[in-house]
Protein backbone atom coordinates (compact mmCIF):
# COMPACT_ATOMS: atom_id res chain seq x y z
CA UNK A 1 0.00 0.00 0.00
CA UNK A 2 1.11 3.69 -0.53
CA UNK A 3 -0.13 6.18 1.72
CA UNK A 4 0.07 9.88 0.85
CA UNK A 5 -1.36 12.76 3.41
CA UNK A 6 -2.16 16.08 2.40
CA UNK A 7 -3.22 19.28 4.76
CA UNK A 8 -2.28 22.02 7.12
CA UNK A 9 -0.90 22.22 10.47
CA UNK A 10 -3.23 19.09 11.55
CA UNK A 11 -2.08 16.77 9.18
CA UNK A 12 1.81 17.84 9.14
CA UNK A 13 1.65 17.04 13.27
CA UNK A 14 2.09 20.39 14.79
CA UNK A 15 1.78 19.54 19.05
CA UNK A 16 3.05 16.21 18.50
CA UNK A 17 6.54 16.97 19.42
CA UNK A 18 10.05 15.07 18.45
CA UNK A 19 12.59 15.18 20.77
CA UNK A 20 14.90 16.89 17.40
CA UNK A 21 12.63 19.56 17.26
CA UNK A 22 10.24 18.12 14.78
CA UNK A 23 6.90 16.95 14.82
CA UNK A 24 5.13 13.60 14.41
CA UNK A 25 1.76 13.59 14.22
CA UNK A 26 -1.79 11.45 13.61
CA UNK A 27 -0.72 10.59 10.08
CA UNK A 28 2.85 9.60 11.19
CA UNK A 29 0.77 7.68 13.59
CA UNK A 30 -1.55 6.23 11.34
CA UNK A 31 1.21 5.01 8.88
CA UNK A 32 2.54 3.29 11.76
CA UNK A 33 -0.50 1.71 12.53
CA UNK A 34 -0.93 0.46 8.73
CA UNK A 35 2.16 -1.03 8.48
CA UNK A 36 2.18 -3.09 11.38
CA UNK A 37 -1.36 -4.47 10.03
CA UNK A 38 -0.13 -5.08 6.39
CA UNK A 39 3.30 -6.66 7.74
CA UNK A 40 0.66 -9.45 9.15
CA UNK A 41 -0.24 -9.64 5.69
CA UNK A 42 3.99 -9.67 4.58
CA UNK A 43 2.84 -6.42 2.64
CA UNK A 44 4.70 -3.19 3.50
CA UNK A 45 3.72 0.06 3.49
CA UNK A 46 5.18 3.25 2.00
CA UNK A 47 4.34 6.87 3.20
CA UNK A 48 4.36 10.66 1.85
CA UNK A 49 3.06 13.62 4.00
CA UNK A 50 2.50 16.69 1.74
CA UNK A 51 1.30 18.83 4.48
CA UNK A 52 2.12 21.91 5.37
CA UNK A 53 1.32 24.24 8.79
CA UNK A 54 -0.73 27.10 7.41
CA UNK A 55 -1.88 26.32 4.20
CA UNK A 56 -5.26 27.40 3.39
CA UNK A 57 -7.50 24.85 1.61
CA UNK A 58 -7.35 25.95 -2.10
CA UNK A 59 -3.43 25.11 -2.54
CA UNK A 60 -4.51 21.95 -0.62
CA UNK A 61 -6.52 20.85 -3.27
CA UNK A 62 -4.23 22.42 -5.72
CA UNK A 63 -0.61 22.26 -5.26
CA UNK A 64 -0.45 19.40 -2.87
CA UNK A 65 -3.00 17.69 -4.14
CA UNK A 66 -1.53 17.18 -7.80
CA UNK A 67 1.17 16.37 -6.27
CA UNK A 68 0.61 13.50 -4.26
CA UNK A 69 -1.13 12.11 -7.33
CA UNK A 70 1.61 12.55 -9.35
CA UNK A 71 3.78 10.36 -7.21
CA UNK A 72 5.10 7.95 -8.90
CA UNK A 73 4.21 5.00 -8.31
CA UNK A 74 0.64 6.50 -7.69
CA UNK A 75 -0.85 6.57 -4.14
CA UNK A 76 -3.27 3.82 -3.00
CA UNK A 77 -4.80 6.00 0.20
CA UNK A 78 -4.84 9.72 0.34
CA UNK A 79 -6.28 11.64 3.87
CA UNK A 80 -7.31 15.10 3.37
CA UNK A 81 -7.94 17.89 6.03
CA UNK A 82 -8.28 20.92 5.58
CA UNK A 83 -9.53 24.21 6.08
CA UNK A 84 -8.64 25.32 9.44
CA UNK A 85 -6.80 28.36 8.45
CA UNK A 86 -9.98 29.58 6.03
CA UNK A 87 -12.19 29.39 8.88
CA UNK A 88 -9.73 31.69 11.23
CA UNK A 89 -10.11 34.60 8.97
CA UNK A 90 -12.86 36.68 8.18
CA UNK A 91 -15.04 36.85 4.87
CA UNK A 92 -13.92 33.06 4.82
CA UNK A 93 -16.71 31.36 2.30
CA UNK A 94 -18.04 28.13 3.79
CA UNK A 95 -19.66 27.10 0.46
CA UNK A 96 -16.10 27.58 -1.70
CA UNK A 97 -14.22 25.79 1.05
CA UNK A 98 -16.81 22.78 0.04
CA UNK A 99 -16.53 23.21 -3.48
CA UNK A 100 -12.96 22.56 -3.08
CA UNK A 101 -13.21 19.71 -1.43
CA UNK A 102 -15.70 18.20 -3.97
CA UNK A 103 -13.10 18.77 -6.40
CA UNK A 104 -10.94 16.75 -4.25
CA UNK A 105 -13.11 14.54 -4.50
CA UNK A 106 -13.73 14.36 -8.16
CA UNK A 107 -9.70 14.33 -9.06
CA UNK A 108 -8.75 10.93 -6.57
CA UNK A 109 -12.09 9.31 -8.10
CA UNK A 110 -10.62 9.84 -11.84
CA UNK A 111 -6.88 8.68 -10.47
CA UNK A 112 -8.31 5.99 -8.83
CA UNK A 113 -7.29 6.97 -5.82
CA UNK A 114 -9.16 5.79 -2.44
CA UNK A 115 -9.51 9.07 -0.42
CA UNK A 116 -10.58 9.84 3.33
CA UNK A 117 -11.85 12.66 4.55
CA UNK A 118 -11.54 14.01 8.21
CA UNK A 119 -13.14 16.66 9.97
CA UNK A 120 -10.81 18.72 12.29
CA UNK A 121 -10.90 18.09 16.33
CA UNK A 122 -13.08 20.86 18.33
CA UNK A 123 -10.76 23.44 20.16
CA UNK A 124 -13.44 26.09 20.24
CA UNK A 125 -13.85 25.45 24.24
CA UNK A 126 -10.80 26.82 24.93
CA UNK A 127 -10.32 29.45 21.69
CA UNK A 128 -10.85 33.35 21.76
CA UNK A 129 -14.05 33.69 19.54
CA UNK A 130 -14.88 29.76 19.79
CA UNK A 131 -18.34 30.27 19.28
CA UNK A 132 -17.59 32.09 15.96
CA UNK A 133 -15.53 29.34 15.04
CA UNK A 134 -17.68 26.50 16.05
CA UNK A 135 -20.23 28.04 13.95
CA UNK A 136 -18.36 27.59 10.82
CA UNK A 137 -16.67 24.43 11.56
CA UNK A 138 -20.35 22.82 12.65
CA UNK A 139 -21.73 24.01 8.76
CA UNK A 140 -18.42 22.66 7.04
CA UNK A 141 -18.84 19.40 8.72
CA UNK A 142 -22.52 19.11 8.10
CA UNK A 143 -21.14 19.68 4.54
CA UNK A 144 -18.70 16.71 4.39
CA UNK A 145 -20.86 14.74 5.58
CA UNK A 146 -23.14 15.32 2.97
CA UNK A 147 -20.21 15.26 0.35
CA UNK A 148 -19.53 11.97 1.74
CA UNK A 149 -22.52 10.09 1.81
CA UNK A 150 -23.01 11.75 -1.89
CA UNK A 151 -19.46 10.37 -3.23
CA UNK A 152 -19.49 7.36 -1.32
CA UNK A 153 -16.07 8.31 0.31
CA UNK A 154 -15.03 7.93 3.81
CA UNK A 155 -15.23 10.72 6.50
CA UNK A 156 -13.47 10.35 10.19
CA UNK A 157 -15.57 12.63 11.68
CA UNK A 158 -12.88 14.30 14.14
CA UNK A 159 -14.85 17.44 14.80
CA UNK A 160 -18.08 15.08 16.40
CA UNK A 161 -15.29 12.97 18.99
CA UNK A 162 -16.71 14.74 21.98
CA UNK A 163 -13.30 13.37 24.45
CA UNK A 164 -11.06 15.02 22.11
CA UNK A 165 -12.28 18.30 23.26
CA UNK A 166 -10.90 17.93 27.00
CA UNK A 167 -8.39 19.90 27.30
CA UNK A 168 -5.96 17.08 28.22
CA UNK A 169 -5.74 16.28 24.30
CA UNK A 170 -4.16 19.89 23.72
CA UNK A 171 -0.93 21.45 22.84
CA UNK A 172 -0.42 25.02 24.84
CA UNK A 173 -1.35 27.00 22.05
CA UNK A 174 -5.21 25.27 22.58
CA UNK A 175 -5.37 25.12 19.01
CA UNK A 176 -3.49 22.00 18.13
CA UNK A 177 -3.66 18.33 19.36
CA UNK A 178 -1.20 17.21 21.69
CA UNK A 179 0.77 13.29 21.23
CA UNK A 180 -1.85 11.98 23.02
CA UNK A 181 -5.16 13.73 20.69
CA UNK A 182 -2.78 12.91 17.57
CA UNK A 183 -2.45 9.50 18.84
CA UNK A 184 -6.49 9.17 19.42
CA UNK A 185 -7.17 10.47 15.95
CA UNK A 186 -4.64 7.93 14.02
CA UNK A 187 -6.74 5.33 16.17
CA UNK A 188 -10.05 7.13 14.64
CA UNK A 189 -8.83 6.33 11.13
CA UNK A 190 -7.28 3.09 11.69
CA UNK A 191 -10.44 1.93 12.97
CA UNK A 192 -12.91 3.94 10.24
CA UNK A 193 -10.56 1.72 7.45
CA UNK A 194 -11.22 -1.41 9.21
CA UNK A 195 -8.04 -1.76 10.82
CA UNK A 196 -9.13 -1.76 14.47
CA UNK A 197 -11.17 -1.15 16.65
CA UNK A 198 -12.43 1.93 18.00
CA UNK A 199 -10.12 3.98 20.43
CA UNK A 200 -11.21 3.60 24.40
CA UNK A 201 -12.23 6.07 26.28
CA UNK A 202 -9.50 7.09 28.43
CA UNK A 203 -9.91 10.92 29.53
CA UNK A 204 -6.43 12.67 29.91
CA UNK A 205 -7.80 14.45 32.91
CA UNK A 206 -7.81 18.02 33.29
CA UNK A 207 -4.43 19.14 31.77
CA UNK A 208 -3.06 21.06 29.10
CA UNK A 209 -4.50 24.93 28.29
CA UNK A 210 -5.93 26.76 31.41
CA UNK A 211 -4.80 27.65 34.63
CA UNK A 212 -5.93 30.95 35.74
CA UNK A 213 -5.65 34.24 35.02
CA UNK A 214 -1.78 34.00 34.64
CA UNK A 215 -1.89 31.44 32.42
CA UNK A 216 -4.32 33.14 29.97
CA UNK A 217 -2.14 35.75 30.17
CA UNK A 218 1.08 34.12 29.28
CA UNK A 219 -1.14 32.38 26.52
CA UNK A 220 -2.44 35.52 25.01
CA UNK A 221 1.43 36.57 25.00
CA UNK A 222 3.20 33.30 23.55
CA UNK A 223 0.57 32.91 21.48
CA UNK A 224 -2.45 34.61 20.43
CA UNK A 225 -0.12 38.01 19.68
CA UNK A 226 2.20 36.30 17.12
CA UNK A 227 -0.51 34.69 15.41
CA UNK A 228 -1.97 38.11 15.18
CA UNK A 229 1.16 39.69 14.35
CA UNK A 230 1.63 37.67 11.09
CA UNK A 231 -1.93 38.17 10.02
CA UNK A 232 -1.06 41.65 9.93
CA UNK A 233 1.75 41.12 7.62
CA UNK A 234 0.46 39.04 5.42
CA UNK A 235 2.53 35.72 6.83
CA UNK A 236 2.00 32.51 7.57
CA UNK A 237 3.18 29.84 9.92
CA UNK A 238 3.73 27.78 6.95
CA UNK A 239 6.27 30.18 4.76
CA UNK A 240 9.35 28.93 3.69
CA UNK A 241 8.84 25.61 5.06
CA UNK A 242 8.59 22.60 2.57
CA UNK A 243 6.95 19.12 3.13
CA UNK A 244 8.55 16.57 5.68
CA UNK A 245 8.03 13.88 3.39
CA UNK A 246 7.48 14.74 -0.24
CA UNK A 247 8.77 11.30 -1.60
CA UNK A 248 7.22 7.38 -0.63
CA UNK A 249 9.42 6.64 2.43
CA UNK A 250 9.58 2.69 3.40
CA UNK A 251 7.17 2.28 6.57
CA UNK A 252 9.00 -0.05 9.30
CA UNK A 253 6.15 -2.29 11.42
CA UNK A 254 6.15 -0.43 14.47
CA UNK A 255 3.26 -0.77 16.48
CA UNK A 256 1.63 2.79 17.51
CA UNK A 257 1.06 3.19 21.19
CA UNK A 258 -2.31 2.64 22.01
CA UNK A 259 -3.75 1.57 18.38
CA UNK A 260 -4.91 -1.66 19.35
Amino acid sequence: MRYVAIGDSFTEGVGDALPDGGVRGWADRLAAGLSARLAERGEPLQYANLAVRGRLLHPIVTDQLEAALALDPAPDLLTLNGGGNDMLRPGVRLDRLLRLTEHAIHRCAESGVRLVLLSGADPTAHLPLGGLVQRRATYLTAGLTDLSTRHAVTLVNVFGDRELRARGYWAADRLHLNSRGHERVAGLVLHSLGFAQAPATDPPGDLGPGGGLGADARYYREHVLPWIHRRLRGRSSGDERAAKHPAWNLVAPTEPTGAR
